[in-house]
């Protein structure tokens, strides 16, 4: 996590953020949704407190979240929401593998391809 062994706490909740897995900051930051610049000082939340990304993830072991009203999937356009799917998807995915990795901890190889070259251009 970015604050080195302190971790994030959950602005929804007050919850401990513990794992890079549980993290919708770090969902965004990996999907193209939020700036490296600002990823050290951005709001943490557990994905289940941020229901409406969340809703898009389809993926074992993670149990489906709906969401009721206008920000649902259900009220919103079916090709956002297969697209919304389909990024979300695999950004939650990629969390896993960094995970389940050695990695060095280069926060900068942890987004999407299309992510990285999207923030590279600025």
């Amino acid at each position: 996590m970015a604050k080195c062994d302190e971790g994030y706490r959950c602005e929804v909740c007050g919850g401990d953020v513990t794992s890079i897995i549980d993290s919708d900051l770090y969902l965004r930051f990996v999907i193209g949704e939020l700036d490296p610049e600002i990823l050290h000082t951005s709001p943490e939340r557990h994905l289940r407190c941020n229901p409406v990304l969340s809703q898009f993830i389809r993926c074992d072991g993670f149990e489906s979240i709906a969401v009721e009203g206008d920000f649902g999937a259900e009220a919103l356009d079916p090709e956002f929401v297969e697209n919304r799917i389909n990024l979300v998807t695999r950004g939650y995915l990629r969390l896993q593998e960094i995970a389940a990795s050695e990695h060095d901890g280069d926060v900068t190889r942890y987004p999407l391809p299309e992510a990285i070259d999207r923030y590279r251009r600025g």
